[in-house]
């Protein structure tokens, strides 16, 4: 199995934060309120099948349903016109933190330059529910920009893990 590199990054102030906007006014990112399971998971499958984003793969209809219905759990999504682009889910940690659960975009939006505003709206978002600090992980796996993507937003490595799979 080829070694994979799991990098953690932070960020521990909103004043961290170096925002990159859309120009593209067809852009535009909203919070999914109602919490609905089939949702999170079709944009999951969509967004991380090409990312080996497996953990939640094999999960039940109830994993689900549980996972997205927690009050820990906020999700938005990314939309270009009416066709959804990305999404990130937001979720509480037991330390006072918000993890950047997930985050990615659509396969037919990748490359158009989405991906640095959906992440400054993530921050944006998080920060918003005065944590601590805001964190993510990111591995080999992901799209190749991801970590670049992280860091040109003013978030900084923590820890670095290696290891044969990742999840």
């Amino acid at each position: 199995m080829p070694t994979v590199t799991t990098t953690f990054l932070e960020m521990r102030s909103f004043e961290e934060l170096r925002p990159k906007r859309s120009a593209d006014d067809k852009f535009w990112i909203g919070e999914a309120t109602t919490p609905q399971w089939p949702f999170n998971r079709f944009l999951y499958l969509t967004v991380g099948g090409a990312w080996a984003w497996n953990d939640k793969r094999e999960w039940t209809d109830e994993q689900w349903r549980s996972y997205v219905e927690s009050d820990r759990l906020r999700t938005f999504v990314a939309y270009h016109d009416a066709s959804p682009a990305g999404y990130y889910e937001l979720r509480r940690d037991d330390e006072a933190g918000v993890e950047i659960a997930y985050f990615g975009l659509l396969p037919a939006f990748i490359g158009r330059g989405f991906g640095g505003a959906l992440l400054t709206n993530a921050l944006e978002e998080a920060w918003k529910m005065a944590p601590i600090r805001v964190w993510v992980h990111t591995c080999t796996l992901d799209h190749p920009a991801a970590l670049a993507n992280y860091l040109a937003r003013g978030m900084r490595i923590y820890k670095v893990e290696l290891g044969d799979t990742a999840d």
